[in-house]
């Protein structure tokens, strides 16, 4: 059966109602006097809010066409085809600031008379914001010194700050590498702050500072009875995520098994909790980081070759503080700023030969190692600026082997054996301390003292 519109006036309305972009109608004066539900649906205005008002509902700040409805209804001369095209910023029923993309064509009676217009209008906020948002953040990382809480003017910095934009603007699974304290939970924490999913949860997890046993059941969560002291239903962090970021630090010593069960969850979009035999589907974005050669621990057979390439996706490498020795005055004066609201101090000021000598260290913990050394100088200062006195011993008097730390990502090079013997040495076997020094969390010290054989300190 065919349609009649002139029998059916009603399907040309219904046909116009179905479309997205708002069309509305007004008569010689300007009044309004139809008004579509895409042109409630974009504006927040009801029918009723504007049929019988003035076309100046439409107007708004810096507004090229709308505002200018009525001059155009009295003289639709200077436009081609009687049609004016339109781009304007008005603000919604709800107060909020929409723009919108149209045209309006003269509509004229039997005699040639103008009897009004009719226009359409198309919703690009979504689109104008996103592409100031992009230009917001390439303007951030040009010639920039900071990056959300990342700090560096340097090159290997800027081109740092670069990828992470890139991998803010899409959702594939990064993997942040780079020696401990370079700021691999900052670089994961950018990335979700600038996404689509930063109004979401971001959680972060330290693979080596939770036992292998625990571990499943952190990232999976369980149910009641699954294990010895499961006495109720819990769930996962990939659970408590669900729809924003999950960071999985050092995440190269999770075990085979656990890789498995990773790459199921990166494959498929579910997970079962331990004992759970039903799985649940979960959308997370994944970043994962590591200070070890994960090419190295692959050829060893410790990490999977499949989940090695699915977290290998887009990499980000974060450089030593060695490789950018020209950011180490930014990173200390910010931490000066920091310490001087923390601790209610007034030090703005370090003296040229203490700032030389954190110039001159390795800095085997990195920033993390930085940031420690200003902490201890702001204990013991006592004037209003930071002198060489005031920093902690290592950096005032650094041993040869710990000046000099191996550009080698292995946990076993003779290098890194020297600073954490050397290291033990300083602290008198306090690992906690030891730690901190070289920039490790202590389960990290603990496993490679395992590996080392290194058992009681000092070594004899």
């Amino acid at each position: 059966m065919e349609l009649d519109f002139r029998k059916n006036p009603g399907i040309l309305g219904n046909m116009v109602d179905v479309m997205a972009d708002g069309i509305f109608t007004v008569d010689a004066k300007g009044r309004i006097v139809a008004w579509s539900t895409g042109a409630a649906r974009i504006t927040g205005y009801s029918s009723q809010d504007v049929l019988g008002q003035s076309c100046h509902i439409l107007e708004g700040q810096n507004c090229k066409g709308f505002r200018v409805l009525t001059d155009f209804l009295d003289n639709p001369t200077p436009y081609p085809w009687g049609i004016c095209n339109q781009e304007c910023k008005v603000l919604a029923k709800d107060g909020r600031e929409i723009y919108l993309y149209g045209n309006v064509s003269i509509v004229r009676d039997e005699q040639g008379q103008v009897a009004g217009a009719i226009g359409t209008f198309t919703d690009l906020t979504a689109f104008i914001l996103n592409n100031q948002k992009i230009a917001v953040l390439e303007e951030q990382t040009k010639s920039r010194d900071a990056f959300q809480q990342l700090i560096g003017k340097s090159p290997p910095m800027q081109e740092v700050f670069r990828r992470l934009r890139l991998a803010a603007q899409s959702d594939v699974t990064v993997l942040l590498t780079g020696e401990s304290g370079t700021g691999k939970e900052l670089a994961a924490r950018a990335i979700h702050a600038l996404s689509v999913r930063k109004d979401r949860p971001f959680f972060a997890i330290n693979c080596s500072a939770i036992p292998e046993t625990l571990l499943e059941s952190e990232l999976f969560g369980h149910v009641k009875g699954a294990f010895t002291g499961a006495i109720r239903d819990k769930i996962g962090v990939f659970q408590a995520a669900d729809g924003g970021t999950l960071f999985l630090d050092e995440i190269g010593d999770t075990s085979p098994l656990l890789q498995l069960k990773l790459l199921r969850v990166l494959q498929e979009g579910e997970i079962k909790r331990v004992g759970d035999e039903r799985g649940v589907k979960i959308n997370v974005r994944l970043i994962t980081a590591t200070n070890q050669d994960l090419k190295g621990l692959m050829a060893e057979g410790t990490v999977r070759e499949d989940f090695y390439y699915r977290i290998h996706v887009f990499a980000i490498h974060l450089p030593p503080l060695r490789e950018r020795r020209e950011d180490i005055p930014l990173l200390v004066h910010h931490f000066m700023k920091e310490n001087n609201k923390i601790f209610h101090r007034d030090i703005h000021e370090i003296a040229q030969d203490a700032l030389r000598r954190l110039q001159e260290y390795s800095w085997p913990g990195n920033v993390r190692e930085l940031k420690n050394a200003i902490d201890h100088a702001f204990v013991t200062v006592e004037g209003p600026c930071v002198t060489l006195f005031d920093l902690p011993p290592e950096v005032q008097h650094p041993s040869p082997t710990l000046r000099t730390p191996s550009p080698s990502h292995s946990s076993l090079d003779h290098s890194e054996e020297a600073r954490i013997r050397e290291a033990m040495r300083q602290t008198n076997g306090n690992k906690t301390e030891a730690a901190k020094i070289l920039g490790y969390s202590r389960v990290t010290l603990w496993k490679k003292l395992k590996q080392l054989d290194l058992h009681s300190f000092p070594p004899s």
